[in-house]
């Protein structure tokens, strides 16, 4: 299995709070033959020739391979504050506006509304509104113009009592 796959389950973890692992059992001739999701605080048995990411509560994931000792619990995050975030849903080019020079669609005290879009994001030669799926007034711009991004990466921050 690749580590940019792994990487993607351990995202998967992280932004989906009743996850609580995602096992793949690999089959004949090295394929992987198939993928089970457990909710949080159930568990998944640990036979040979399989990768299992799971998460701790309050833990940070992390990739354990079967027969392989798991890294160091991370650090827990500091308690998650009022504002909510907009996360890019692909990895891409970030574009804070609809061409160049022309005023961005969203900036720092920029009220935001659900399904308003906030940015573009270059995929594939293909250019992607991405609209909010949360409304209030932004507090943080946390990508500069044309930066690439990563999928789940924070876009904006967004005071919804704003």
């Amino acid at each position: 299995m690749k580590l940019d796959i792994i990487a993607q389950l351990v995202q998967i973890l992280k932004d989906a709070p009743d996850v609580g692992a995602i096992e793949i059992r690999r089959g004949l001739f090295g394929a992987w033959s198939s993928v089970r999701v457990s909710k949080a605080g159930h568990v998944l048995g640990n036979a040979g020739g399989h990768v299992v990411v799971s998460q701790a509560p309050g833990m940070a994931a992390a990739p354990a391979i079967a027969g392989h000792a798991p890294p160091a619990p991370a650090v827990p995050a500091p308690a998650a504050s009022h504002l909510l975030e907009i996360k890019s849903p692909m990895v891409g080019t970030f574009y804070s506006a609809p061409e160049p020079g022309a005023q961005p669609y969203a900036k720092v005290g920029t009220r935001v509304n659900t399904g308003q879009v906030v940015c573009i994001i270059e995929a594939m030669k293909i250019m992607n509104e991405i609209e909010s799926e949360v409304g209030g007034v932004v507090k943080e711009v946390c990508v500069q113009n044309a930066q690439p991004v990563e999928f789940g990466q924070v876009l904006y921050r967004v005071d919804p009592n704003g």
